[in-house]
Protein backbone atom coordinates (compact mmCIF):
# COMPACT_ATOMS: atom_id res chain seq x y z
CA UNK A 1 0.00 0.00 0.00
CA UNK A 2 1.43 3.38 -1.04
CA UNK A 3 2.26 5.82 1.72
CA UNK A 4 -0.28 8.61 2.05
CA UNK A 5 0.96 11.84 0.53
CA UNK A 6 1.49 14.71 2.94
CA UNK A 7 -0.06 17.86 1.52
CA UNK A 8 1.29 21.20 2.61
CA UNK A 9 2.05 24.64 1.32
CA UNK A 10 2.81 28.20 2.23
CA UNK A 11 1.09 31.51 2.71
CA UNK A 12 1.51 34.14 0.02
CA UNK A 13 0.23 37.68 -0.40
CA UNK A 14 -3.56 37.52 0.03
CA UNK A 15 -3.54 33.79 -0.56
CA UNK A 16 -2.22 30.28 -0.09
CA UNK A 17 -0.17 27.88 -2.21
CA UNK A 18 -0.71 24.15 -1.74
CA UNK A 19 1.76 21.58 -3.04
CA UNK A 20 0.52 18.25 -4.34
CA UNK A 21 2.25 15.17 -5.72
CA UNK A 22 2.64 16.50 -9.27
CA UNK A 23 1.09 19.97 -9.14
CA UNK A 24 0.93 23.08 -7.03
CA UNK A 25 -2.05 25.38 -6.82
CA UNK A 26 -1.94 29.00 -5.69
CA UNK A 27 -5.21 30.74 -4.80
CA UNK A 28 -5.16 34.49 -4.27
CA UNK A 29 -8.03 36.80 -3.36
CA UNK A 30 -8.31 39.66 -5.82
CA UNK A 31 -9.08 43.21 -4.65
CA UNK A 32 -12.62 42.63 -5.95
CA UNK A 33 -13.03 39.66 -3.60
CA UNK A 34 -12.99 37.03 -6.34
CA UNK A 35 -10.47 34.19 -6.23
CA UNK A 36 -7.65 33.83 -8.75
CA UNK A 37 -6.43 30.24 -9.21
CA UNK A 38 -3.09 29.27 -10.71
CA UNK A 39 -2.20 25.60 -11.24
CA UNK A 40 1.36 24.72 -12.19
CA UNK A 41 3.06 21.34 -12.68
CA UNK A 42 5.88 20.67 -10.24
CA UNK A 43 9.23 20.23 -12.02
CA UNK A 44 10.44 16.62 -12.03
CA UNK A 45 13.46 17.41 -9.85
CA UNK A 46 11.06 18.23 -6.99
CA UNK A 47 8.80 15.20 -7.45
CA UNK A 48 11.18 12.47 -8.68
CA UNK A 49 13.25 9.90 -6.81
CA UNK A 50 15.51 12.51 -5.19
CA UNK A 51 12.50 13.94 -3.35
CA UNK A 52 12.06 10.65 -1.51
CA UNK A 53 15.72 9.68 -0.95
CA UNK A 54 16.75 10.05 2.72
CA UNK A 55 18.97 13.10 3.41
CA UNK A 56 18.99 14.11 -0.25
CA UNK A 57 15.28 14.93 -0.03
CA UNK A 58 15.99 17.56 2.60
CA UNK A 59 18.30 19.45 0.25
CA UNK A 60 15.80 19.15 -2.62
CA UNK A 61 13.00 20.33 -0.33
CA UNK A 62 15.07 23.38 0.65
CA UNK A 63 15.73 24.31 -2.98
CA UNK A 64 12.07 23.68 -3.84
CA UNK A 65 10.88 25.90 -1.01
CA UNK A 66 13.14 28.73 -2.12
CA UNK A 67 12.45 28.54 -5.85
CA UNK A 68 8.73 27.76 -5.85
CA UNK A 69 8.22 30.02 -2.84
CA UNK A 70 9.67 33.04 -4.62
CA UNK A 71 7.70 32.24 -7.77
CA UNK A 72 4.36 31.96 -5.99
CA UNK A 73 5.04 35.09 -3.93
CA UNK A 74 5.68 37.06 -7.12
CA UNK A 75 2.50 35.68 -8.68
CA UNK A 76 0.42 36.58 -5.62
CA UNK A 77 1.87 40.09 -5.53
CA UNK A 78 0.91 40.61 -9.17
CA UNK A 79 -2.64 39.35 -8.60
CA UNK A 80 -3.18 41.40 -5.46
CA UNK A 81 -2.03 44.49 -7.39
CA UNK A 82 -4.08 43.45 -10.44
CA UNK A 83 -0.97 43.16 -12.61
CA UNK A 84 -1.36 39.57 -13.78
CA UNK A 85 0.07 40.39 -17.20
CA UNK A 86 3.46 40.79 -15.52
CA UNK A 87 5.35 37.56 -16.20
CA UNK A 88 7.70 36.03 -13.67
CA UNK A 89 10.83 35.14 -15.61
CA UNK A 90 12.90 32.13 -14.63
CA UNK A 91 16.09 34.18 -14.35
CA UNK A 92 14.40 36.68 -12.01
CA UNK A 93 13.24 33.90 -9.68
CA UNK A 94 16.79 32.53 -9.46
CA UNK A 95 18.26 35.99 -8.84
CA UNK A 96 15.79 36.76 -6.05
CA UNK A 97 16.32 33.30 -4.56
CA UNK A 98 20.12 33.63 -4.66
CA UNK A 99 20.03 37.07 -3.04
CA UNK A 100 17.56 35.89 -0.37
CA UNK A 101 19.68 32.83 0.42
CA UNK A 102 22.87 34.91 0.60
CA UNK A 103 21.27 37.40 2.99
CA UNK A 104 19.84 34.61 5.16
CA UNK A 105 23.19 32.81 5.42
CA UNK A 106 24.95 36.09 6.12
CA UNK A 107 22.52 37.21 8.85
CA UNK A 108 21.76 33.91 10.56
CA UNK A 109 25.01 31.96 10.11
CA UNK A 110 27.98 34.22 9.41
CA UNK A 111 26.75 37.18 11.48
CA UNK A 112 26.47 35.26 14.77
CA UNK A 113 29.98 33.87 14.20
CA UNK A 114 31.52 37.36 14.11
CA UNK A 115 29.44 38.52 17.09
CA UNK A 116 30.60 35.53 19.14
CA UNK A 117 34.24 36.19 18.23
CA UNK A 118 33.93 39.55 19.99
CA UNK A 119 33.85 37.52 23.21
CA UNK A 120 37.09 35.95 24.41
CA UNK A 121 36.10 32.26 24.53
CA UNK A 122 38.69 29.47 24.62
CA UNK A 123 36.37 26.47 24.77
CA UNK A 124 35.02 25.27 21.42
CA UNK A 125 31.87 23.84 23.01
CA UNK A 126 31.09 27.08 24.86
CA UNK A 127 31.87 29.13 21.73
CA UNK A 128 29.44 27.22 19.54
CA UNK A 129 26.77 27.13 22.23
CA UNK A 130 26.88 30.91 22.64
CA UNK A 131 26.96 31.34 18.85
CA UNK A 132 23.88 29.13 18.60
CA UNK A 133 22.04 31.14 21.26
CA UNK A 134 22.89 34.38 19.44
CA UNK A 135 21.71 32.86 16.14
CA UNK A 136 18.41 31.77 17.67
CA UNK A 137 17.92 35.15 19.35
CA UNK A 138 18.47 37.00 16.06
CA UNK A 139 15.94 34.70 14.38
CA UNK A 140 13.27 35.25 17.05
CA UNK A 141 13.81 39.02 17.11
CA UNK A 142 13.55 39.07 13.31
CA UNK A 143 10.22 37.23 13.41
CA UNK A 144 8.90 39.52 16.15
CA UNK A 145 9.86 42.65 14.22
CA UNK A 146 8.32 41.62 10.90
CA UNK A 147 5.16 40.46 12.71
CA UNK A 148 4.53 44.12 13.55
CA UNK A 149 4.10 44.97 9.86
CA UNK A 150 0.39 45.00 8.82
CA UNK A 151 1.02 43.29 5.47
CA UNK A 152 3.08 40.53 7.10
CA UNK A 153 0.42 40.02 9.77
CA UNK A 154 -2.04 39.39 6.95
CA UNK A 155 0.31 36.80 5.43
CA UNK A 156 0.65 35.16 8.86
CA UNK A 157 -3.14 34.86 9.03
CA UNK A 158 -3.13 33.01 5.71
CA UNK A 159 -0.35 30.86 7.15
CA UNK A 160 -2.65 29.98 10.02
CA UNK A 161 -5.44 29.17 7.54
CA UNK A 162 -3.11 26.87 5.60
CA UNK A 163 -2.28 24.93 8.77
CA UNK A 164 -5.91 24.67 9.85
CA UNK A 165 -6.96 23.26 6.50
CA UNK A 166 -4.12 20.71 6.35
CA UNK A 167 -4.86 19.66 9.95
CA UNK A 168 -8.54 19.23 9.12
CA UNK A 169 -7.77 17.24 5.97
CA UNK A 170 -5.42 14.92 7.84
CA UNK A 171 -8.11 14.44 10.50
CA UNK A 172 -10.54 13.34 7.77
CA UNK A 173 -13.16 16.03 8.28
CA UNK A 174 -15.01 17.76 5.41
CA UNK A 175 -13.12 20.70 3.91
CA UNK A 176 -15.72 23.27 4.90
CA UNK A 177 -15.16 26.51 6.78
CA UNK A 178 -17.28 25.49 9.77
CA UNK A 179 -15.46 22.17 10.13
CA UNK A 180 -11.98 23.65 9.62
CA UNK A 181 -12.31 26.67 11.89
CA UNK A 182 -11.70 24.80 15.14
CA UNK A 183 -8.38 23.24 14.11
CA UNK A 184 -4.96 24.45 15.26
CA UNK A 185 -2.85 27.04 13.46
CA UNK A 186 0.23 24.93 14.29
CA UNK A 187 1.49 21.94 12.33
CA UNK A 188 4.43 19.59 12.95
CA UNK A 189 5.75 19.82 9.37
CA UNK A 190 5.74 23.63 9.21
CA UNK A 191 8.74 25.34 7.65
CA UNK A 192 9.13 27.46 10.79
CA UNK A 193 9.68 24.32 12.86
CA UNK A 194 12.13 23.17 10.19
CA UNK A 195 14.14 26.38 10.56
CA UNK A 196 14.17 25.99 14.34
CA UNK A 197 15.56 22.45 13.99
CA UNK A 198 18.15 23.78 11.52
CA UNK A 199 19.36 26.31 14.10
CA UNK A 200 19.67 23.63 16.78
CA UNK A 201 21.42 21.09 14.51
CA UNK A 202 23.82 23.85 13.42
CA UNK A 203 25.14 24.09 16.99
CA UNK A 204 26.04 20.38 17.01
CA UNK A 205 27.52 20.34 13.50
CA UNK A 206 29.70 23.41 13.99
CA UNK A 207 30.84 22.13 17.39
CA UNK A 208 32.40 19.15 15.60
CA UNK A 209 34.62 21.56 13.65
CA UNK A 210 36.09 23.09 16.77
CA UNK A 211 37.87 26.46 16.61
CA UNK A 212 39.90 26.51 13.37
CA UNK A 213 40.92 29.68 11.52
CA UNK A 214 38.30 32.37 10.84
CA UNK A 215 38.32 31.61 7.12
CA UNK A 216 37.51 27.93 7.66
CA UNK A 217 34.78 28.82 10.16
CA UNK A 218 33.13 31.24 7.72
CA UNK A 219 33.38 28.71 4.90
CA UNK A 220 31.81 26.01 7.08
CA UNK A 221 28.84 28.32 7.83
CA UNK A 222 28.20 28.52 4.10
CA UNK A 223 29.04 25.06 2.77
CA UNK A 224 27.45 23.05 5.57
CA UNK A 225 24.00 24.66 5.28
CA UNK A 226 22.74 21.92 2.90
CA UNK A 227 24.06 19.19 5.22
CA UNK A 228 22.36 20.78 8.22
CA UNK A 229 19.13 21.18 6.25
CA UNK A 230 19.22 17.52 5.19
CA UNK A 231 19.57 16.27 8.78
CA UNK A 232 16.97 18.74 10.09
CA UNK A 233 14.46 17.63 7.44
CA UNK A 234 14.77 13.97 8.49
CA UNK A 235 14.29 14.88 12.15
CA UNK A 236 11.23 17.00 11.32
CA UNK A 237 9.66 14.22 9.23
CA UNK A 238 10.33 11.66 11.97
CA UNK A 239 8.72 13.92 14.54
CA UNK A 240 5.65 14.48 12.36
CA UNK A 241 5.18 10.69 12.03
CA UNK A 242 5.48 10.05 15.77
CA UNK A 243 3.48 12.85 17.37
CA UNK A 244 1.71 10.24 19.51
CA UNK A 245 4.93 9.90 21.55
CA UNK A 246 5.28 12.14 24.60
CA UNK A 247 9.03 12.37 24.09
CA UNK A 248 8.62 13.46 20.47
CA UNK A 249 5.98 16.01 21.43
CA UNK A 250 8.33 17.44 24.04
CA UNK A 251 11.17 17.69 21.51
CA UNK A 252 9.06 19.41 18.83
CA UNK A 253 7.28 21.71 21.33
CA UNK A 254 9.75 24.62 20.91
CA UNK A 255 9.25 24.51 17.13
CA UNK A 256 5.47 24.53 17.56
CA UNK A 257 5.79 27.49 19.95
CA UNK A 258 7.86 29.31 17.33
CA UNK A 259 4.92 28.95 14.94
CA UNK A 260 2.91 31.24 17.23
CA UNK A 261 5.16 34.04 15.96
CA UNK A 262 4.46 33.34 12.27
CA UNK A 263 0.76 32.39 12.34
CA UNK A 264 -2.38 34.26 13.33
CA UNK A 265 -5.98 33.19 13.74
CA UNK A 266 -7.47 33.55 10.24
CA UNK A 267 -10.89 34.84 9.27
CA UNK A 268 -13.42 32.74 7.38
CA UNK A 269 -12.41 34.34 4.09
CA UNK A 270 -8.81 33.28 4.56
CA UNK A 271 -9.86 29.75 5.48
CA UNK A 272 -11.96 29.69 2.32
CA UNK A 273 -8.90 30.53 0.22
CA UNK A 274 -6.83 27.76 1.85
CA UNK A 275 -9.67 25.24 1.35
CA UNK A 276 -9.91 26.17 -2.32
CA UNK A 277 -6.16 25.72 -2.79
CA UNK A 278 -6.07 22.29 -1.14
CA UNK A 279 -9.23 21.11 -2.88
CA UNK A 280 -7.91 22.14 -6.29
CA UNK A 281 -4.53 20.46 -5.83
CA UNK A 282 -6.13 17.22 -4.61
CA UNK A 283 -8.41 17.25 -7.67
CA UNK A 284 -5.39 17.82 -9.94
CA UNK A 285 -3.57 14.86 -8.38
CA UNK A 286 -6.61 12.61 -8.75
CA UNK A 287 -7.04 13.55 -12.40
CA UNK A 288 -3.42 12.60 -13.14
CA UNK A 289 -3.78 9.30 -11.32
CA UNK A 290 -6.91 8.38 -13.29
CA UNK A 291 -5.45 9.49 -16.66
Amino acid sequence: MAEKFNYGGQAVIEGVMMRGQKNMVTVVRRPSGALAVDKQPIPTIYSGWMRSAPLLRGIIALIETLVLGVKTLMYSANVSLEEEDEKVGGWLVWVVMAVSLAVAVGVFFVGPLFLTRLIDIKSGVVFHLIEGVIRLAIFIVYLKVISLMPDIREVFAYHGAEHKVVNAYEAGVPLEVEAVRGYSTAHARCGSSFLFVVLIIAILVFALIGLPSLGIMVLSRILLVPVIAAVAYEILQFGARHMDSRLVRAVVAPGLWLQSLVTREPGDGQIEVAIEALTRVIEADQMEESA
